[in-house]
């Protein structure tokens, strides 16, 4: 194993398809749906990943029916398997490891994702004592990511994120305050939001799959975890949206008017007409009905 401590700089917490051996085509399972025309078992690779682990077919995912590809996001931990964990050492060459492979990337994936939701913490400029502890969670974090296969095998990631989690949402609170709506969890898949007030509002885990999110200003709304699926962002908002990651991006319908965080990149499959005129948000929103936890 290679003994370079794997960075975590931003840079480093994004995917680099040339640096890892085709990990997120293989170890991952996936049945046949809207995301994925074809049915893979875990650990098997997908007919589309070539000899030199790159899909044949990346630039017309959406029209072959994987639009669950372009939406994933394994957060740099491909990279940090292939070439940290198992020191460059392809399965292609040494089928054995792969087992081995599947396990670390099971487990370095959400640390990865973990990392990049305390950096995006830290980027927020908290207060002195909570910036202490996010940046023990940060180092606590990386040293769990450095270890070798045996090692990675006994972390508690469900554990360690009960632990960081609410350091976040700490920080979250901090920049939001004073709080807008709470939609923690909420479901609303499919609802006409156009008039909700969704300013500074804790949208952490909430359902949002194809609401309509047109016009709307998310100016400090914290979107953790919540699934954007189909949701369509066109004319919205979102340049100081809070923890609002690419994938998710990536998962919804934007346009031109859309505004992005300057460090987050418009989805090329957005539409390039611009909206009609914005509605603008009235003070309150419905019921947020049923809510789940996260």
């Amino acid at each position: 194993m290679s003994s370079t401590a794997p960075p975590t700089g931003s840079a480093q917490l994004r995917a680099d398809c040339g640096r890892c051996f085709g990990l997120c085509c293989v170890v991952p399972a996936f049945a046949r749906s809207t995301d994925f025309a074809i049915d893979k078992p875990a650990g098997r690779a997908c007919p589309n990943l070539g000899p030199d682990h790159r899909c044949g077919i990346h630039t017309e995912l959406r029209q072959r029916g994987f639009p669950g590809c372009t939406v994933f996001d394994c957060f740099g931990a491909g990279q940090q398997v292939a070439q940290v964990t198992f020191g460059g050492r392809d399965w292609r060459d040494a089928p054995e490891t792969l087992p081995a492979m599947a396990e670390a990337f099971a487990v370095l994936r959400p640390l990865h994702e973990l990392l990049w939701y305390v950096t995006e913490a830290l980027a927020l400029h908290p207060p002195a004592d909570l910036r202490d502890e996010l940046t023990r969670a940060r180092a606590e974090t990386t040293a769990l990511t450095e270890g070798d296969p045996r090692h990675l095998r006994t972390v508690d990631v469900a554990a360690h994120r009960d632990r960081v989690n609410p350091l976040l949402s700490r920080a979250s609170d901090a920049v939001r305050s004073p709080g807008g709506a709470d939609h923690r969890g909420a479901h609303l898949p499919g609802v006409d939001l156009r008039r909700a007030d969704l300013r500074r509002a804790n949208l952490r885990g909430a359902l949002l799959i194809g609401a309509d999110l047109r016009g709307v200003d998310l100016g400090l709304a914290d979107v953790t975890g919540a699934d954007l699926r189909g949701a369509d962002l066109r004319g919205a908002d979102l340049r100081s949206t809070l923890f609002l990651h690419q994938s998710q991006l990536d998962a919804a319908r934007g346009d031109v008017r859309t505004g992005l965080p300057a460090t987050r990149t418009r989805p090329a499959h957005w539409t390039a007409l611009p909206l009609t005129p914005v509605r603008r948000s009235s003070p309150s929103t419905s019921s947020a009905g049923r809510r789940r936890r996260r």
